[in-house]
């Protein structure tokens, strides 16, 4: 059967889907049920799909920004399932020393820059990332990503004005996962289709389908050719949904079971198992395989996290600007 991806694609989309969904289900266990993970968890299940295609889309130089949903991006880019793990446990060891916890993810080494609590911070932060790139002569694109709730701020607007009017290298991508918190897009703007805010800065906008890879990474492919060729930003509004509640504290009685069924039926992960299956990419027991692989990382990362010591006091004075002497941990 002919395929626009190749084999190689699909397996990597599979294998990087399922360890984002097996770290957040194990994270979410040690958090829930043994108290060992505290402060807030914000988990990335059901929008999987958009790291995937965002990764097989961009090139490694490409950084990365994003809010405090910040998990299945950072092991995306490539921050180790180790060093994200430690993170959570508040260890020393962990990708910010133990010192940013869930919402601070960072990985300088692999271009992955945060990780961050404030709302819509990251637009602005991902349009300098974006400046600096194009004042240094490369040709990379910075992907900044917010939810449907920051594109409600107004950090937005003055850096959509400034990025068109500068032509930075930057896609902005709004993972649009239905919800604000726990208010709906409908009940919080007049504008539903987020990707027409474009439109009074004249930049491109487009609606992507965040449950598939394949739409995503064609979506995000278009966007960083502009970028790159200095035709300056685009948004991408990916339609996604979030299985869980907004952190791990919310019951999200705010929807309802048959809305969150009806989207667990078009789960990415078996959207990308079916079509491997079907293509006769790989067995159920290649993927399975591949699963106890992922389920062996994810275990060895919590045994990694458990023995790693917390952080010493004097910690605390440390890395308020910079410590270019800390190594990136990587697996």
């Amino acid at each position: 059967m002919a395929t626009k991806f190749s084999k190689e694609t699909y397996l990597y989309w599979y294998e990087l889907m399922q360890l984002i969904r097996q770290f957040e289900l194990m994270a979410e266990e040690k958090y829930k049920m043994e108290g060992k993970i505290r402060g807030f968890f914000h988990a990335y299940i059901g929008q999987e799909a958009i790291a995937a295609g965002c990764m097989t889309a961009s090139r490694p130089d490409d950084p990365f920004i994003t809010g405090y949903r910040d998990h299945g991006l950072a092991l995306s880019k490539g921050v180790s399932a180790n060093a994200c793990m430690a993170e959570l446990y508040g260890k020393s060891t962990g990708a910010a020393k133990g010192k940013g916890g869930s919402m601070h993810f960072f990985g300088v080494g692999v271009k992955f820059f945060g990780g961050h609590g404030i709302v819509a911070a990251q637009i602005g932060t991902g349009a300098g990332l974006a400046f600096a790139e194009k004042y240094k002569g490369t040709d990379n694109a910075v992907l900044t990503f917010f939810g449907d709730g920051a594109a409600r701020q107004g950090m937005l607007h003055e850096v959509f004005n400034m990025a068109m009017l500068w032509k930075l290298p930057v896609v902005f991508i709004c993972e649009n996962n239905n919800y604000a918190m726990g208010t709906s897009v409908e009940r919080t703007s007049n504008v539903v289709d987020i990707y027409k805010l474009a439109d009074a800065y004249e930049m491109p906008g487009d609606s992507i389908d965040g449950m598939s890879a394949e739409a995503v990474h064609e979506g995000v492919t278009r966007a960083i050719k502009r970028a790159r060729e200095g035709g300056g930003p685009t948004l991408l509004e990916i339609k996604t949904y979030r299985y869980k509640g907004h952190s791990i504290s919310d019951p999200a009685k705010y929807r309802t079971k048959e809305e969150v069924e009806e989207y667990k039926q078009r789960d990415p992960i078996a959207q990308v198992t079916n079509s491997i299956l079907t293509k006769k990419f790989a067995t159920q027991a290649d993927l399975d395989l591949i699963n106890k692989r992922v389920a062996d990382k994810v275990t060895a990362a919590v045994k990694f996290a458990e023995e790693s010591p917390i952080p010493d006091d004097d910690e605390v004075y440390k890395d308020i600007y910079i410590d270019k002497n800390y190594p990136f941990i990587k697996d």
